[in-house]
């Protein structure tokens, strides 16, 4: 190389040769060398879209900006991972080779922070959302509360289908969940969840059990306790009706009763209790929220915002 800036031809030329060395010197299998290339050249796309086409011009930030791209575009994070250790991987090969003074890519860490949040949905998305179901018939009165005790309480939705009856207390405004390990927390009810909850318990739910009973909370057409699988497919109908293109999951609605929490101002131990975290590490990735936001509190709080 002698100090002369490959042009991108030459990237695709080091690139062939970083993947001989895998065949060769590493001994990786043909589909292992397969998932390199393909990765590796759709980075090279990213940079050549940017117009970075010179080895000299490579820095850290246009990994991370690569890795970004990819988020946004919805890769999962084991995606993102593997793109990284391509990218690391070569600019290793490329600095043993002496193609580059130092590892560029060294200094990031593999995304095991990056975790992979579902889409939060917004507050008029949660309203749609709730609203979609026809709350004049029992199946509707019924899945209404579902998503209202869901967006209400942060649940996970193991813990809404196996919720009983007894643990639910109206007046109070109050809900038991037992999350992993049994442990149990006590999660307020809004008035919405209150609302709608009573409805359901008060006149759809004698009509969805007719003469049998169940301890269950939440019951089938059969009088059967509604399964997670259920809830899931329910929540993404109702999702799809309202109008919302985002993959939302229950998940999604304790991701996003997390998040509003904390843009309104809850302070994060609260919000540990309320989701039965064990460790407060675990509700931190919800600090990832709405930079606009922090911008607008900047700029109306700072003396110079």
């Amino acid at each position: 190389m002698d100090g002369v800036p490959p042009n991108a031809e030459s990237f695709e030329s080091l690139i062939g040769a970083f993947l001989d060395y895998l065949t060769v010197e590493c001994g990786l299998s043909d589909n292992t060398v397969a998932a390199y290339r393909r990765d590796l050249f759709k980075f090279l796309r990213h940079l050549a879209e940017r117009h970075v086409a010179r080895l000299d011009l490579m820095t850290t930030d246009r990994v991370v900006g690569f890795l970004m791209a990819l988020k946004r575009d919805g890769a999962h994070v084991n995606t993102i991972a593997r793109h990284l250790v391509a990218i690391r991987m070569f600019f290793r090969f490329l600095w043993t080779e002496g193609h580059t003074p130092k590892e560029i890519a060294s200094v990031l860490q593999s995304p095991k922070l990056w975790r992979s949040l579902p889409d939060v949905l917004n507050e008029q998305e949660v309203s749609r959302l709730v609203a979609a179901p026809d709350a004049k018939t029992p199946l509707g009165a019924r899945d209404r509360a579902i998503l209202e005790m869901l967006y209400a309480t942060g649940a996970r939705v193991s813990e809404v289908a196996n919720m009983t009856v007894e643990a639910v207390n109206l007046e109070m405004g109050m809900a038991r969940c037992f999350g992993k390990g049994r442990k149990e927390r006590l999660v307020p009810l809004g008035e919405p969840a209150i609302t709608a909850l009573t409805d359901y318990i008060e006149r759809a739910r004698p009509l969805l059990l007719g003469a049998r009973s169940s301890p269950h909370l939440f019951v089938s057409r059969r009088s059967l306790r509604l399964s997670r699988e259920s809830i899931w497919r329910l929540v993404n109908k109702y999702a799809k009706a309202a109008g919302i293109a985002k993959n939302v999951t229950p998940h999604t609605l304790r991701h996003s009763f997390a998040t509003h929490l904390l843009e309104h101002g809850a302070d994060l131990r609260v919000v540990q209790e309320l989701l039965g975290h064990a460790n407060v590490a675990t509700t931190e990735i919800y600090t990832h929220v709405d930079r606009s936001r922090l911008r607008r509190i900047h700029k109306q709080f700072h003396p110079r915002g």
